[in-house]
Formats: structure tokens, C-alpha cells, sequence
């Protein structure tokens, strides 16, 4: 007699928004949140000046960010901010690259294959691994993601990353900032973006400096070219204005109306406390199910390296892992279509690059009721796929 199938739950999520990027707006958002935003309004105007730096200042009470840090807002989000600082700091010492899943290795392709500096060093690991950061040399500029979105593993807030050092360390941070604390002392460069923790809007990316790397910028210019929206510097030093809202080019004062709102329900919350807090409880909701289930396991198989936001599952059932990558690859769509078709999780399958899986997002605006909701449906839903294949 065929095995009886897991029947549909009962309970939906009050919210199926899992992606992992653009990621859940805050609880109770509506688009009211924005009747204040300086829609037809001269982002250089008095008014649009003093939003774009609320924006800053906010960003860097809330993340307690040292007061000697510079902090700006930059187009082309995480993105940009990320291209803007590789172009215009790397080149004048050696570099070492941290690639352990899609975007770090991203940023190690455009140093070798576009930069083309001669003395840069990869050091890879697989998905859901980190690198062995014993491997590291200080004494090089080092860049790292320090939150694998497409891997679901993240560094370690106590990582081995010297106090002392002699080059930069240069963090792409957009899935760990607001939701991990980041240890600002060891690292020189950190960017993120305003769709991720905070489900704010695209195209904004910030871009965090430290003295350090302002000293680098301003004394060490780039040894090539550059264009305009990658400058930070010009002939008279760092160009100040970036880093009190004066920005490269014109911003969507709708979204730096919605980048406050995020800003305001944060502290709503909390704080960086309360909101690192909501990401840990996410994760801990998965992990109690991830520990029962027939089916599921983290990527990450180390917990100390496992992320709170970008929670990846791979598919570890004999009949799933005895299919081929293309096999894989379908049954895994077939799961995240079920639960579309559903809409009890929206676009929750793993990243392009990654192994065939399921990647939920676990940060703060995501409430851990809802989390505890779309679970029974993954069981259901894989049941469903399972049972044409068995």
C-alpha cells in the first residue's frame, strides 16, 4: 500500500515574503509609512540634505558604529558600494579574497579578471563552509564577506582577524549589518544595502570607512582611472560631502523615506540588540525543525558558522541525493513552486549558484510565528515531489 501523504496544514503565514532579497518589509508596514516622503523635491534641498543625513546618522547610532567612522550612502546598492572601494583602494599592496560563496567569489573574479592585480591570493571554500582564516595574511588587504547570503554560513563574531594589522580589511556585510553584531575594531571597510535586514528599498547601497581606509584613500591614490561614481576622493582630500548626504548622484527620496521607516522601527525594537535577537530566534525556530526532519539540513553544518538571515537547506533524502544535478535542480523548483502556488513562501529556493535546495531569510522583520507556520508546508510540499519520485 503507497504511504499516505502529509496532509495540507491548516495554518498560513500572516506573511509568505522568505526571499532573501528584496527581504520582508517590517511588521505592520503599508505604503503610509511613506505620505511624508519629499516626492517631487530637490534631494539637495534643505530638507532632502537633512533626510539623506537622518538616514546616516540613525544607520550608525543604531549598528554603534565608532565615532570616527565616516559613513555615506551610494548608488547601485551593496553592489556598488562593494565595486566603488575595490576600484578605488585596491591595487598599491598585495590582496587576499575570502570566497566561500556566489557574491564573494564575485568580487575575487573582478580582481583578477578586471582589476588583474598580479599578487592576489582566493582562498575558497565550499558552500555552507568558511575559509580557513588561518590561511589569512594581514599584512595583505583582505576582502571578505562576512554573511554568506547564498550560502548560509557567516564568520564568527570572535573571527582570528588581527587588531593590528597592516592592510585593510574590506567587508561586504549586506546580509549580517543590523542583524549580527560586527566587530568594527578588526575590520576598515564595511558596506551593506537598504533591501536586506531592514527590508528597505533597491539601488541605495552605504558604505562605511574607517580612518584607516580614509588615510588610504586620501594618501594612496588609485593607480588607474576612475569614473565619476566610483570617486571618493578628489584633489582636496576625501569628498566629505558623500558622508553627510551628499550623494553621487540623485536618489528615490521614496526609499530613503522607507530606509527611515526601517530605521525607526528598529529602534523600536531594540535597537541592533533587539533586532539581532529576532534574527536568532528565527534561526533557532528552523533549527528545532531541521532537527526532527527526515529531510532537511542546514548547508552550514557548523553551528557556530550558520546564519540567522540567509537560512539555506540542502536535501538530504536517498531518493533526492541519487538524482543527477539537473535532477536535483527540478525537484528543488518543484518544491519552492508548490509553496508559491500556495503562497505560503514566496521565492524561497536556493541561490542559482548554490546546491538544489530551499533558502529561507531569518532576519528581524521576519516574525518567528510566521516561520513556525511555512514549516509544516515545506513537509507537505516535499512530500508532494517525493512521492512522483519514489
Amino acid at each position: 500500500m503507497p504511504e499516505a501523504l502529509t496532509a495540507k496544514p491548516s495554518v498560513r503565514p500572516a506573511n509568505p515574503c522568505f526571499s532573501s532579497g528584496p527581504c520582508a518589509k517590517r511588521p505592520g508596514w503599508s505604503l503610509h509609512a511613506l505620505s511624508d516622503a519629499l516626492v517631487g523635491r530637490s534631494h539637495r534641498s534643505t530638507e532632502g540634505r537633512a533626510r539623506l543625513n537622518e538616514v546616516i546618522t540613525r544607520s550608525k547610532a543604531i549598528l554603534g558604529m565608532p565615532d570616527d567612522w565616516v559613513l555615506g550612502i551610494v548608488p547601485a546598492s551593496d553592489t556598488g558600494a562593494v565595486e566603488m572601494v575595490l576600484w578605488s583602494i585596491l591595487g598599491t599592496r598585495p590582496v587576499d579574497v575570502l570566497a566561500f560563496e556566489s557574491f564573494s567569489a564575485t568580487w575575487a573574479n573582478d580582481i583578477i579578471a578586471q582589476l588583474k592585480l598580479p599578487d592576489a591570493r582566493v582562498l575558497k571554500a565550499d558552500y555552507g563552509e568558511i575559509p580557513d582564516l588561518s590561511q589569512v595574511d594581514w599584512a595583505r588587504d583582505v576582502v571578505l564577506t562576512w554573511n554568506g547570503t547564498t550560502s548560509g554560513a557567516r564568520l564568527p563574531y570572535d573571527a582570528t582577524i588581527p587588531m593590528l594589522r597592516d592592510g585593510l580589511v574590506i567587508c561586504d556585510a549586506t546580509s549580517a549589518a543590523f542583524a549580527m553584531d560586527l566587530p568594527w575594531e578588526k575590520l576598515d571597510v564595511v558596506t551593506w544595502s537598504w533591501q536586506k535586514v531592514l527590508g528597505g528599498e533597491a539601488a541605495h547601497g552605504m558604505l562605511a570607512l574607517s580612518p584607516r581606509a580614509v588615510e588610504r584613500l586620501v594618501s594612496t591614490p588609485a593607480p588607474r582611472a576612475l569614473p565619476k561614481i566610483f570617486r571618493l576622493t578628489n584633489s582636496k582630500g576625501l569628498i566629505d560631502g558623500i558622508f553627510r548626504g551628499d550623494t553621487i548622484n540623485t536618489p528615490s527620496m521614496l526609499c530613503v523615506e522607507d530606509a527611515l521607516d526601517g530605521l525607526k522601527w528598529a529602534e523600536s525594537v531594540g535597537g541592533l540588540k533587539g533586532l539581532v535577537a529576532r534574527s536568532e530566534a528565527n534561526l533557532a525556530v528552523i533549527a528545532e525543525w531541521e532537527a526532527r526532519s527526515e529531510w532537511a539540513r542546514f548547508l552550514a553544518p557548523d553551528p557556530a558558522h550558520r546564519s540567522s538571515t540567509a537560512i539555506c537547506l540542502r536535501i538530504v533524502a536517498p531518493w533526492f541525493t541519487a538524482l543527477d544535478h539537473a535532477g536535483q535542480t527540478a525537484a528543488a523548483k518543484k518544491i519552492v513552486s508548490l509553496l508559491g502556488k500556495e503562497r505560503v513562501a514566496m521565492d524561497v529556493g536556493s541561490y542559482r549558484d548554490a546546491p538544489p535546495g530551499l533558502r529561507l531569510w531569518g532576519g528581524a522583520t521576519v516574525e518567528s510565528a510566521d516561520l513556525r507556520a511555512v514549516l509544516p508546508w515545506l513537509d507537505w510540499a516535499y512530500e508532494q515531489v517525493r512521492a512522483q519520485h519514489v
